[in-house]
């Protein structure tokens, strides 16, 4: 046997390589996640609109129902904006040295805290007010759509933290956070849509 058809008998058994991807599978696992629950958002949003649209001429709030308080809900969303900065920041930080990405993360966890912790003191003076899901159908929203939105803020911050902690032990992975980051920033950007549609 030659040496050109040991050669040619070894490129045929070499396995194919594997094509680069663009985007990770977690990813693009939580692209597909953000994609349908934006979905989600938009048909409370859209139903909401309907509801108000209708009770045009009419008060709204209904009679009798507290006003949402728009003010202190502004200085709210933009502790969460900052937390989103934060992790932009953070993003930056673990480019260059990964440890550097535990403060500004460990920041946007608070922020992120903070955000919820408000909305639920927030929730409890509104239903010391009357403001209940069964009081009108603007309760009913207001509970429905800014609830939705904080569980998913709950669940990304427990995403956060977790990766904080594997950021700490240096085993965190640049999927891991891109994953976990995108899931943040959905958080992050859908609430200005929220708060502009069901606050003023």
């Amino acid at each position: 046997m030659s040496t050109g058809s040991v050669v040619l008998s070894l490129d045929a058994h070499r396995e194919p390589r594997r094509p680069r991807r663009l985007v990770s599978s977690g990813v693009l696992g939580m692209m597909l996640f953000i994609f349908t629950e934006a979905m989600l958002f938009a048909g409370m949003i859209s139903a909401h609109a309907i509801v108000k649209s209708r009770a045009a001429g009419q008060m709204w709030p209904p009679f009798g129902q507290p006003r949402l308080p728009v003010e202190s809900t502004a200085l709210n969303t933009a502790a969460l904006l900052a937390s989103g900065l934060l992790l932009v920041l953070a993003h930056l930080a673990y480019r260059r040295h990964p440890s550097r990405a535990l403060v500004p993360m460990a920041l946007a966890v608070l922020l992120g805290m903070f955000f919820v912790v408000f909305q639920g003191v927030e929730w409890v003076a509104l239903l010391d007010d009357g403001l209940t899901m069964q009081s009108s159908a603007y309760g009913g929203f207001f509970y429905l759509i800014v609830g939705t939105h904080a569980l998913h803020a709950v669940a990304a911050i427990l995403a956060l933290a977790w990766a904080w902690f594997r950021l700490r032990r240096q085993q965190l992975t640049a999927t891991e956070f891109a994953t976990v980051q995108a899931f943040w920033y959905f958080v992050v950007l859908v609430w200005p849509v929220l708060y502009v549609k069901v606050y003023l």
